[in-house]
C-alpha cells in the first residue's frame, strides 16, 4: 500500500500548493521570470511543506495502525531531501540580493571561494555534499562505488537547478525519468518510495507552466534530489555508473554552453519543452 502516499500527497497538494502560492504573492514574495512575468516565489518551499503535511498522517497510521503506508527506506533518504530543500531556500532567501554580483554555476562559486568569499551557492554545494556522504553511507559499498554514488546524488541534485531555466522543464525531466525507471525496471518502487514528494511536484507543475509561480532553488534542487535518489535506489551498480557519466556530461555542458539554446535548436525537444506552457 505504499502507493497511498503518492495519492494522499496529490490530494494535499491540490489544496495546499495553490493556497501557498497565493500566500507568497500576498506577502510580496514574488520574482520576475525570464519573460518578465511576476511569479510567486519560491514555490519549492510550499512543495516541501505539502510533502510534510502528507507525511504526518501516513507516519501516524503506519506506526499506530500497523499499516504499510511508508516505504521503510524513506527513513534513509528523508534527511537528504529536506536538507536540500532547506539549503535551496537559504540560497533563494539570501543569495539573490544583488543578482549581478551573485556567483552562478560551479565556476562562479569556485571563483568566489578563491577570492575569499563564501557564496550561498557554495554553502549549498558543501551542504549537499555532506548530506549525500551521510545518506549514502552504511550501504556496504566499495570505496570507489561509494564515492561514485555520492557524486551521482550531488550532481543530479544540481542538475535540477541547471534545468530550471524555463517553466515546467525540471518537472517534465523528473516525470520522464520516473516513466523510464518504472518501465525499465517494471516497478512502481520510485513512486512508492518518494511519492509524498513527487505528488506536490506534479501539482506544482500546473502553476509553474502557467507562469504564476517559480520553483526557486528550493524546488529545483528538491526535484534534482528526488531524481538522484530514484537513480540510486532503482539502478544496479553498472546502471548507476552510466547515469553518473550522463549526469556529469550534461553538467559540464551546462557550465560551458546554454542548455536552453540547445533545446531550442532541436525541434522535438523544443516541442516537449514548450508543451503546456503559457
Amino acid at each position: 500500500m505504499y502507493w497511498v502516499g503518492f495519492a494522499l500527497a496529490i490530494a494535499v497538494a491540490a489544496f495546499l500548493v495553490p493556497a501557498g502560492a497565493r500566500g507568497l504573492r500576498e506577502a510580496g514574495l514574488v520574482r520576475e521570470n525570464y519573460r518578465g512575468a511576476v511569479c510567486a516565489f519560491p514555490l519549492g518551499a510550499v512543495l516541501a511543506t505539502a510533502a510534510l503535511v502528507a507525511l504526518a498522517p501516513l507516519a501516524f497510521l503506519n506506526d499506530r495502525a500497523d499499516l504499510d503506508l511508508l516505504e521503510p527506506e524513506l527513513r534513509q533518504w528523508l534527511p537528504y531531501l529536506l536538507g536540500i530543500a532547506f539549503l535551496g531556500f537559504l540560497d533563494d532567501a539570501l543569495g539573490q540580493g544583488a543578482a549581478a554580483a551573485t556567483p552562478r554555476g560551479w565556476r562562479g562559486h569556485w571563483g568566489a571561494l578563491r577570492e575569499g568569499r563564501l557564496s550561498t551557492g557554495a554553502i549549498k554545494a558543501i551542504g549537499a555534499l555532506a548530506l549525500a556522504a551521510y545518506v549514502v553511507s552504511g550501504r556496504g559499498l566499495e570505496d570507489w562505488r561509494y564515492v561514485a554514488d555520492v557524486l551521482l546524488l550531488v550532481l543530479a541534485t544540481n542538475l535540477g537547478n541547471l534545468l530550471d531555466l524555463r517553466p515546467g522543464r525540471a518537472e517534465k525531466a523528473l516525470g520522464l525519468l520516473a516513466i523510464g525507471l518504472c518501465l525499465g525496471a517494471w516497478t512502481f518502487a520510485p513512486i512508492e518510495l518518494l511519492g509524498i514528494f513527487a505528488g506536490p511536484v506534479l501539482v506544482g507543475a500546473w502553476l509553474t507552466l502557467r507562469e504564476t509561480a517559480m520553483l526557486g532553488d528550493t524546488g529545483s534542487n528538491l526535484i534534482g534530489a528526488i531524481a538522484g535518489v530514484w537513480l540510486l535506489t532503482t539502478l544496479g551498480g553498472d546502471g548507476r555508473l552510466i547515469a553518473l557519466a550522463v549526469v556529469l556530461a550534461v553538467t559540464i555542458y551546462g557550465e560551458l554552453r546554454s542548455i536552453s539554446a540547445t533545446i531550442e535548436s532541436v525541434p522535438p525537444l523544443r516541442w516537449l519543452d514548450s508543451l503546456g506552457r503559457a
